[in-house]
């Protein structure tokens, strides 16, 4: 992230989508990777033609985490040229159908994690946090 212009990490967009909407999660991410505070969009349209036009020519790194359906993608990188050169786009998701829908040609698949493993990371984090 160190040599990009500008970087953001959506975390959770499914369940923060459903819950305050994609226009509230396009404001933080214009907010965080403009560096500016109070930008209202009046529809997830005009927020994704504002996130193409003021970042098109920057390098970004967008980390969307939990997508779940096409209308997040169109919403946050409706295509590959929204971006400047070298940005990045990393998205998490369980629905491989869905990256190939919007064509994504690189994936990666994560092995999930065993019930022990999920019980040390679980104990590692509660640790972190005292």
């Amino acid at each position: 992230a160190d040599d990009c212009d500008s970087s953001c990490f959506l975390q959770n967009v499914r369940e923060e989508s459903n819950t305050h909407g994609l226009k509230h999660l396009q404001s933080i991410l214009l907010s965080k990777m403009l560096r500016e505070k109070n930008i209202i969009l009046t529809s997830w349209q005009e927020g994704a033609s504002m996130i193409q036009q003021r970042l098109g020519r920057k390098k970004v790194l967008l980390i969307l985490d939990d997508v779940d359906n096409r209308e997040q993608l169109q919403a946050f990188a409706g295509r590959a040229d929204w971006f400047g050169p070298g940005s990045r786009v990393i998205i998490t998701t369980r629905d491989e159908q869905l990256l190939k829908s919007h064509e994504i040609e690189r994936t990666y698949e994560v092995e999930e994690l065993n019930d022990n493993d999920s019980l040390q990371l679980l104990i590692w984090n509660a640790s972190k946090g005292k």
